[in-house]
């Protein structure tokens, strides 16, 4: 059977990101995804359209198909108060290059890169760490079947590789 929309595709992937390895998994723990819903970016997806089980594939996803481009209104400078737990200046957290998990007004997570650490601020990059990058994946597909009426309205796999109740 081929990769198509509504079929569940079980695939495994390296994503290598300018040259560097990101991600990998391999066939005990492939990607597991209901096709043609939006779960994975639209790149990734159009591409592996029509390969079945068996098939290498060698993908290349620009910016704009893969996670945008880089949105310099998401580059924000942040008073170092909020880095404060108990009062206390969380100074280990405030390294350029740290990823810190933060939560948005509605409490979800979110993760932001120091760019730099200023006396009073601290300049933050909310964008997604491959937002403006070109994704490079190599992989296999391992198996693909047609997904049930039930992953189709709920727009996700269900079962195994799927979420548990």
């Amino acid at each position: 059977m081929k990769i198509d929309k509504h079929t569940v595709a079980s695939v495994t992937y390296a994503l290598e990101v300018e040259g560097e390895m990101v991600e990998q998994t391999d066939k005990s723990n492939p990607l597991t995804f209901l096709v043609g819903v939006g779960m994975m970016i639209p790149g990734f997806e159009q591409q592996l359209v029509g390969k079945e089980p068996g098939e290498k594939y060698d993908i290349t996803v620009q910016p704009e198909d893969g996670y945008g481009e880089s949105d310099p209104q998401a580059i924000v400078d942040l008073p170092k108060d909020v880095f404060k737990v108990n009062g206390e200046l969380q100074e280990d957290l405030l390294v350029e290059g740290n990823v810190i998990p933060l939560q948005d007004q509605n409490g979800s997570p979110l993760q932001a890169v120091v760019l730099e650490v200023g006396d009073d601020t601290v300049k933050m990059d909310f964008n997604h760490m491959l937002a403006g990058k070109t994704l490079h994946f190599t992989g296999e597909v391992v198996e693909v079947r047609k997904a049930t009426e039930e992953e189709i309205n709920h727009g996700h796999v269900h079962g195994p590789g799927g979420h548990h109740h």
